[in-house]
Formats: structure tokens, C-alpha cells, sequence
């Protein structure tokens, strides 16, 4: 075995294609399956890896000394899907071509595979070739019996060997414990969660904005790193601390094991102490949050936003500060404090960014990537319908 490595395994693979095929046309459904591949791929961010393209599947890894959290790496795996819900709902809208694949794009939809263990990569051509005996697992996991008995077409399949090391334990109680036998490979215990439920809860969600005409104070900063390698930084205490600038940060109100709506971060300056209330709660794009202004008058609030938008080679950092809220002379105060502070605040998000760089840094550089050409796209797409 090539370099032996400890890690993540991930297959993202397009649930009934083989059905679409059948009643389509090819043209059209290479369309559609290269649409999605494209997808598919733009959602596996760093310190994601692919690996190679497998038809109707991307599959990818990551090493276990540079990774995500847990929780931002099922975040991923959601907004992935709901991206991917979101596109076939927007081709199957905007179509007006009476063809079979056109007409049919609504069946298709997307299954995960994660599994953790020991593997060595072998360079070959145009991808990295992941071996092992684990690698043997994450692939057998694409025959299972999950729909047989759950009736679930779109699930995210973790091994338990995935949610221990991930630390998942918490969040995988909402999860369906599930089992599989193989030849060899004996008895595998595995935890399905329910994709499409995770889309109802999101597709027509409505966020809480900040108006413009509410806004105080915003600053902020360029981070070489990808939206979603910042976002695990913020949801680990000890890193969101050098943001917020503070002494010691908690978090409190976990639901279900996660960070999430109505978790506070609880933000020691000193003696001060600052809850801040998480109201939104978008993975990977923004966050809101009520804290609780610490001057004399009580019930003085003021909505916090951060917002991550993608730049080339980095990720654009914006921390935006709401007026104060509550009683007449606890607004006046909290925005004469909030102005005060204003070079404070943009020390801290440099200070931040400049501290997400340096972890990144010392974590090592990932495994060298190789470049996906829309050919490679299309040659898979194409493989996938003449197989």
C-alpha cells in the first residue's frame, strides 16, 4: 500500500439514474448528468479531496489530521443536497422540451456514503486510486438493503466507524440505526439519515434579515481559506473566542449535538459576559445573532451579523453590527459604545482571519489535487450512459 493514510471516505452518487436512462433520451440526459456532476463537485471544498469521477458518482476523502468537525461536515453533505434539490427543481421548471429525460428529471435525486479507515493512494493518471481493505467498505455500502427496509430513496449512509471518529454520537440519535451483511466483511453497523427530510426543513425556510437602514458598523477582511473550512473555526469555542476577542467562550444549548438556532455562545471578557443568541443559522453562508449589549441598562440588545462570500483564492469576511434595541437610553449608549469600538471590531476579524491561516498552515498542506476539465465531466457522464 502507497502511503498510508487514516481518514474520510465520501461517495456522493445519483440516486435512479438507471431508471431515467431507460426512458430517455441520451442526449439530453448527458445534459442533465454533467448539470449535476458540475454540481456535485463545486460542493467538495477543501480539505475535501476527489478522487476520481465514477459515472453518476463523485467520490472523494479527506485525511483524518486535517479535517472538518462533524458537524461541518454533515452541514456540507446537506447543503450539498439541497443545492442538488434546488437544481433539479430549477431544470425540471425552467424545461419546456417534451423529451423523456426532461420530462424525467424530477426522479432523480442523490445518496451519500461516508466511511472512516485506513487506505494508501496510488497515483495513476488523471486521479488519485484510493486502496485498502477499507475502501473496499465505503464501495460495497452502494448495495445495501436501506430502501428495502426504510422506504428512503435519498439518505446519507454513515458507517459507526465514520460517527465515532467523527464525534458524532449526539446528532446520529436522530438518525436510523441500520445494519449490513457482506461476504468477507461480516456484520457492518451503519446510520442512515433521511436526506429528503432534511429538505423539507429547508426549502422554504425563511431567513431573518438585517435591514440596511438598521445597520451600525461593518468591517471586514479577506481569508485565504474556503467558506467552509472558516465556518468549522466558528463552531468550535476556542477559535470563535479569537473572534469575539474575548477571554473564554461556551457554547450553550446544543440541539440534538449541534450548533444550531437557539445555541448562545456564551462570550467571557473578564468580568463581562455577553450571550449571544444564534437566531440564523446558515451553513457555509451567514449567521445572526442577539447579543446582549453589557452596559447598566438592562434589555439592551443588538442583532450581530457574519457573512462568508466567496472570492477567488479566499473567502470575503464581513462581521455587520445592528443598531441597539431596547429602552431609549440603553440604544443611545450601545451605539455610542459600538461606534467606539469600531477599529476594535476590524482588529478583531483580521486577527481572526490571520489566525484561521495560521491553524490552516500548521495543519500542513492537503494532498495535491488534480484538475477536473469539463471533458473529464463529460467523459464520465458519458461512461455513465454507456454503461
Amino acid at each position: 500500500m502507497s502511503n498510508t493514510q487514516h481518514g474520510y471516505f465520501l461517495i456522493a452518487d445519483i440516486t435512479g439514474y438507471t431508471a431515467y436512462l431507460s426512458a430517455s433520451e441520451l442526449e439530453h440526459a448527458q445534459q442533465t448528468l454533467t448539470a449535476l456532476l458540475n454540481l456535485l463537485i463545486k460542493h467538495t471544498q477543501p480539505p475535501l479531496i476527489i478522487s476520481r469521477l465514477a459515472g453518476d458518482a463523485v467520490i472523494s476523502y479527506g485525511l483524518r489530521d486535517n479535517f472538518f468537525q462533524g458537524q461541518t461536515f454533515i452541514e456540507m453533505i446537506e447543503d450539498t443536497y439541497v443545492a442538488f434539490r434546488r437544481a433539479i427543481d430549477l431544470m425540471a421548471l425552467n424545461t419546456t422540451c417534451e423529451c423523456n429525460a426532461c420530462r424525467n428529471i424530477h426522479t432523480l435525486d442523490l445518496k451519500f456514503f461516508v466511511h472512516y479507515g485506513e487506505f494508501g493512494i496510488q497515483k495513476l493518471d488523471r486521479h488519485d486510486e484510493m486502496v485498502g481493505a477499507d475502501v473496499i467498505v465505503i464501495h460495497r455500502l452502494l448495495k445495501n438493503t436501506v430502501t428495502e427496509k426504510t422506504g428512503l430513496r435519498a439518505y446519507s449512509l454513515y458507517s459507526d466507524a465514520a460517527i465515532k471518529q467523527l464525534g458524532l454520537e449526539d446528532i446520529c440519535a436522530k438518525m436510523t440505526y441500520h445494519k449490513e451483511e457482506y461476504e468477507h466483511l461480516g456484520t457492518v453497523p451503519l446510520w442512515v439519515q433521511d436526506m429528503h427530510r432534511v429538505w423539507e426543513a429547508r426549502k422554504d425556510k425563511v431567513h431573518l434579515k438585517l435591514p440596511p437602514e438598521n445597520i451600525l458598523l461593518q468591517v471586514e477582511t479577506v481569508i485565504q481559506a474556503a467558506p467552509e473550512q472558516i465556518w468549522d473555526f466558528l463552531i468550535q469555542p476556542e477559535h470563535f473566542n479569537v473572534f469575539a476577542g474575548g477571554t473564554k467562550t461556551e457554547i450553550a444549548h446544543p440541539q440534538d449535538g449541534r450548533v444550531e438556532v437557539g445555541s448562545v455562545y456564551q462570550c467571557y471578557h473578564g468580568d463581562t459576559f455577553i450571550p449571544q443568541t444564534i437566531l440564523e443559522w446558515q451553513p457555509f453562508v451567514r449567521t445572526l445573532v442577539q447579543a446582549v449589549i453589557p452596559i447598566p441598562i438592562k434589555g439592551t440588545t443588538m442583532l450581530i451579523e457574519v457573512r462568508l462570500e466567496p472570492t477567488p483564492g479566499g473567502t470575503r469576511f464581513t462581521q455587520v453590527f445592528g443598531r441597539a434595541a431596547g429602552p431609549p437610553l440603553g440604544r443611545m449608549m450601545g451605539n455610542l459604545v459600538f461606534r467606539m469600538l469600531a477599529k476594535s471590531a476590524k482588529r478583531d476579524v483580521d486577527k481572526f482571519g490571520q489566525h484561521i491561516e495560521g491553524e490552516l498552515a500548521r495543519r500542513g498542506p492537503l494532498p495535491e489535487k488534480f484538475a477536473i476539465t469539463p471533458e473529464m465531466v463529460g467523459t464520465a457522464a458519458a461512461d455513465s450512459l454507456n454503461a
